[in-house]
């Protein structure tokens, strides 16, 4: 197999083609060349090995390798992968047989990896009719009822779980731990995924978009980007609700600039992510001061890191899988927040707070945390299939940073808050 790039002149929607087909990136600003990339069918799936760097996948794209008259970020063979949170599980990306993408000074443009018996012009007839199809299943039937559950009591949770978490941290075990909730959202008739990832594009325009097997998401954390030798990523932690009154939510967001508790648990991550980037960089810096990142739910504080990675640069995927869990949705020390969150979350993350993101045969690419993310148990089909576009069944998590002096109420009330990203853009009257 091999790929061919070529100009796309059509003006087509990216992102509704990725919604529909269940491959998707979609990321606006701070100097990313790509703005979205949506993949359809699947030409093969390659194993990435964890931990590591995904080495051997990094190669086996490389070899697709073909013709390409636009070159660039995100032209050539790409693959998509969304990576378990449990950093010792196994991998996979999947390279799909036709990839659209749009840069952010205006060019598209088609990828196609196969064994060159498909057309450019048949490539483009599968993308245009995804970019204007309804699936027939929603349009004649919608959920109407929908029950919601939470894997664990909020009480107990609040009680057995965060509460538990803060008194290993106050009799000095570790400095923090980040312990997340789930809750199952089942419907009475199937959601149309796609519509879920536009509602999500429209309500959080400025976070990272993202479908890939089902793992769908509106993340506001980039882990890492690299494009040719600068590197980047843009932490968070430390969250604040929102509040519908101008005023209040101003002096939310001052309150949070200013919360002791939140600006160390942040320093903790920065401080982690610098020097995990640093043995691959030339040189590396961040902002001197977290600002406020506002999303339609929550504030976040957050820091921009910008580097130059040494030649020859380390891919994406194994930057990603170097940096991977952060302090931010992990804890710290790491081993030792790891095996807390093993023994008192009593439940599987999946691909909660993994590595989820896109990588080309250069070894560009960026990755987002899998945070504000929900998992759909797909009727049918696979990755790059417009036929797996429909689930009745969701799985939602939503995680809070735990130091010594958390207070499990408010961090159970922060959980809600969060999970309101998903849930708004699931649930519709």
């Amino acid at each position: 197999m091999k790929s061919r790039t070529v100009r796309l002149d059509i003006d087509l929607d990216v992102v509704t083609v990725g919604a529909r087909s269940g491959l998707l990136w979609s990321r606006s600003g701070d100097g990313d060349p790509v703005s979205a990339l949506a993949g359809v069918g699947e030409s093969l799936r390659l194993p990435a090995q964890r931990p590591g760097g995904g080495t051997a996948a990094q190669a086996a794209l490389a070899r697709l390798e073909g013709p390409n008259e636009v070159t660039g970020v995100g032209t050539g063979p790409v693959a998509f992968g969304a990576f378990a949170f449990d950093p010792n599980l196994p991998g996979e990306l999947i390279v799909p047989e036709i990839v659209v993408g749009r840069g952010t000074d205006g060019r598209r443009w088609i990828t196609m990896v196969d064994d060159g018996s498909l057309t450019v012009a048949d490539a483009i007839e599968r993308v245009v009719d995804l970019a204007q199809s309804v699936d027939p299943a929603v349009v004649t039937a919608q959920p109407s009822a929908f029950e919601l559950q939470s894997v664990l009591p909020p009480e107990i949770w609040r009680d057995e779980v965060v509460a538990a978490g803060r008194d290993r941290i106050t009799a000095g075990e570790l400095d923090k731990v980040v312990l997340a909730r789930e809750l199952v959202l089942a419907t009475d008739e199937p959601i149309d995924v796609a519509a879920v990832i536009a509602r999500l594009a429209a309500t959080f325009p400025a976070a990272i978009v993202f479908s890939v097997d089902g793992f769908i998401g509106a993340s506001p954390e980039l882990l890492v980007a690299r494009h040719g030798d600068v590197v980047r990523a843009h932490p968070l932690a430390g969250t604040a609700s929102r509040a519908s009154n101008p005023a209040v939510d101003r002096g939310l967001a001052a309150g949070l600039l200013a919360s002791a508790k939140d600006r160390w648990e942040h320093r903790i991550t920065i401080e982690w992510l610098l020097d995990g980037l640093l043995p691959f960089c030339s040189y590396v810096d961040a902002e001197p001061e977290p600002s406020i990142v506002s999303l339609a739910n929550v504030h976040h504080l957050g820091t921009r890191v910008e580097g130059r990675l040494s030649s020859p640069p380390a891919s994406a995927l194994e930057l990603a899988g170097a940096l991977h869990p952060t302090p931010a949705v992990g804890g710290d020390p790491q081993d030792r927040a790891l095996a807390l969150i093993d023994e008192l979350e009593r439940t599987d993350r999946g691909r909660y707070a993994g590595p989820v993101g896109w990588v080309d045969a250069e070894g560009n690419g960026a990755f987002a945390v899998g945070i504000r993310s929900a998992q759909f148990d797909l009727a049918s089909g696979s990755a790059g299939d417009a036929s797996a576009s429909v689930a009745n069944t969701v799985r939602l998590f939503a995680g809070v940073g735990v130091v010594a002096d958390s207070d499990p109420e408010s961090e159970l009330a922060e959980t809600r808050s969060k999970f309101g990203a998903m849930l708004g853009a699931l649930i519709r009257p």
